[in-house]
């Protein structure tokens, strides 16, 4: 393939992988990630040529023009396309396959002070977000995802996606909906919250099931049953069960964070209403669970009816003391940075702050 051909197909490639091309003429042109490649191939063909101080002011030449560090030992496949591309950073012995796609921010570095293999081999259809740090002589394998900000410090799996500092493995790029939706990428971290939380909602509830038995059992005993709250403090002791459910994202009490808006008693049944800091909580559902089970075993009472309001969640929901700088000292310094809290949303009487 000659030179003509080579850039025609980079061309190319750049109308299939940025939507926001519109001409030929203003890619040849404009295009800083596809004048780092050419200039790099030119600078790659004087290294094997061992013309070394050549190569390297191409290089230096080519860092000035587009912000893109390239060394020219890299070796570098067809149809990569380097997207913005600012701040990229490839060592002396990446390998970069076929089809790959690069954006700005990422680096292909080194972990050895030795004149060995010590950088990253890209393979053919990876694709690594923005900000993401790929280092030593490890594989990332075909079509492989990196998610943006990722630190990868080992070997990627073919077909896997991969996030988080470090990265770990976060599910099968196959799963995925689209290479360029690094905002859905699997998280994870948060997955493995989940099932702990569902565990622990699940042995609350065991637990629960217990204290029936027990309850029963001490009925056949002919031992007196306790007195029968008043409404009040039975929406205190749900108030203060509720403090003790955790929000796992902020690792702060679902109270405090305000996202618990109001708990009242209806024809013997309890109603909570709440909210979530995000439309999209990934734990939503075993809040909800948590939510219901705090409640009834607070009261007794076995119909809990969770209700989520459709209002957005701000820093004015917090319910917290700001001169309290312990278990919550983070979540009051954002807090007191933000905005304070609004003064016509006390929390309700029964809440039981303090």
């Amino acid at each position: 393939m000659n030179w003509l051909q080579r850039i025609r197909e980079d061309i190319d490639v750049a109308f299939q992988r940025d939507p926001a091309a519109r001409t030929r003429a203003e890619i040849l042109l404009t295009y800083p990630g596809l004048h780092a490649l050419w200039l790099h191939h030119i600078a790659h063909w004087l290294w094997v040529r061992r013309r070394f101080l050549l190569a390297r002011l191409v290089s230096h030449i080519n860092r000035f023009l587009t912000g893109i560090e390239i060394h020219p030992g890299a070796k570098i496949g067809r149809r990569v396309f380097i997207d913005h591309g600012m701040g990229i950073v490839i060592g002396e012995t990446a390998e970069i396959g076929d089809d790959v796609l690069l954006y700005q921010g990422v680096v292909l570095g080194g972990t050895s002070l030795e004149k060995t293999k010590r950088h990253p081999t890209v393979k053919n259809g990876v694709v690594i977000g923005a900000g993401a740090i790929v280092l030593g002589p490890i594989t990332i394998g075909e079509n492989a995802r990196i998610g943006a900000g990722s630190v990868v410090i080992k070997d990627v799996p073919p077909e896997a996606t991969v996030v988080g500092v470090p990265a770990r493995l976060a599910g099968r790029r196959a799963d995925q909906v689209d290479a360029l939706e690094h905002a859905r990428l699997p998280d994870p971290v948060i997955r493995a919250l989940s099932k702990v939380v569902e565990r622990e909602n699940e042995l609350e509830e065991r637990i629960r099931h217990l204290e029936q038995r027990i309850a029963e059992l001490h009925a056949l005993t002919g031992m007196e049953a306790p007195a029968v709250s008043s409404s009040e403090q039975t929406q205190q002791a749900i108030w203060n069960a509720l403090q003790d459910v955790m929000d796992p994202e902020m690792g702060v009490s679902v109270v405090d964070l305000g996202l618990i808006r109001d708990v009242r008693l209806q024809n013997g049944d309890i109603h909570v209403d709440m909210i979530f800091t995000s439309p999209d909580c990934p734990f939503a559902g075993q809040l909800i669970e948590q939510v219901r089970g705090a409640a009834r075993n607070a009261a007794g009472i076995e119909r809990v009816h969770v209700h989520i309001r459709d209002e957005p969640w701000s820093w004015r929901h917090v319910r917290l003391d700001l001169s309290n700088g312990g278990a919550n000292g983070l979540l009051a310094r954002l807090l007191s940075e933000s905005e304070n809290p609004s003064a016509d949303t006390p929390p309700p009487a029964s809440a039981g702050t303090q």
